[in-house]
């Protein structure tokens, strides 16, 4: 009697877990390599333009406008809460750069992207019944250098990503910009530390001004330390908001920064939002004279 209930507990088991991996393989889709989405500035029924890994394009305007360079950070969840995209036109308005996590590309998405004459591109992490997601990167000039990052999740074998984008700037410089979402649910921070070193060689030989910024997932102290010990080694300051009011994790820990270097900060401010369950960044730099 043992011996059938046990046989009956494991195939039990096995049958959710297989149950699991169909719905897996049917919901979700995810690229054999780092891939970016190229979006149209001009349709928004246009076909995405996929890039494999990393993409050079033509020489642009610089990015800045006189010296200053304004950037919002925002991990939209998906654009599951109502008023998103009202809070996305608001915040967005005469900003250079916008780095966003869980950006799900929906037409509405798309819409905003093309009204917005901005030039973006989504890092193809996967895809939700055919709706690519990842971070996104949208910018009023076009970058001169993209590369797509992904690193997959330990237990939810789901990847986060990155994006490495490069900018012209009007003092002559190149700015390269990061954005992130860092994986989150692991034990330790071997894999955590693994994606931000991965990072760090790549940016290893810009010896311009940069910006780091996204959803780190820092909920513990060890992975804030993991973070900050390598951004410290890319002599890199961390932007200090006021008002500060950053998604916390229940340890009271900020899941969201912003880094930079060769550039000076002027403001900054994180303001409540109930357009998404993580609070907007919002900063003004301005450019080092050369």
């Amino acid at each position: 009697m043992f011996m059938k209930k046990k046989t009956i507990v494991l195939s039990g088991i096995a049958f959710v877990v297989t149950a699991a991996l169909v719905a897996k393989a049917i919901i979700f889709t995810v690229p054999k390599s780092p891939e970016f989405i190229e979006l149209s500035q001009t349709q928004v029924s246009a076909q995405p333009t996929y890039q494999s890994g990393c993409e050079t394009f033509p020489a642009s305007a610089p990015l800045d406008r006189n010296g200053e360079l304004s950037v919002l950070v925002w991990n939209i969840y998906k654009q599951q809460n109502e008023g998103w995209k009202r809070a996305l036109i608001e915040l967005s308005d005469k900003t250079d750069l916008v780095l966003l996590q869980e950006a799900s590309l929906t037409p509405e998405l798309k819409e905003f992207v093309v009204n917005k004459r901005y030039s973006a591109e989504l890092v193809r992490a996967f895809d939700v019944f055919d709706t690519s997601a990842g971070v996104l990167s949208l910018a009023k000039e076009q970058a001169l250098r993209v590369c797509a990052h992904t690193a997959v999740e330990p237990w939810l074998r789901l990847p986060k990503s990155a994006l490495l984008s490069e900018y012209p700037l009007s003092n002559g410089q190149e700015l390269m910009v990061i954005n992130i979402h860092a994986i989150n649910f692991t034990i330790g921070t071997e894999d955590y530390q693994q994606q931000i070193a991965s990072l760090s060689k790549e940016v290893s030989r810009h010896s311009g001004p940069m910006i780091i910024a996204g959803d780190f997932n820092t909920w513990s102290e060890a992975r804030l330390a993991t973070l900050r010990k390598q951004v410290e080694e890319l002599d890199m300051k961390e932007v200090i908001f006021s008002p500060d009011e950053r998604m916390r994790f229940m340890t009271g820990l900020a899941l969201d920064h912003i880094f930079y270097r060769g550039l000076d900060i002027k403001e900054a401010r994180s303001i409540k939002s109930h357009a998404s369950d993580h609070n907007p960044l919002q900063a003004i730099f301005s450019l080092k004279k050369q």
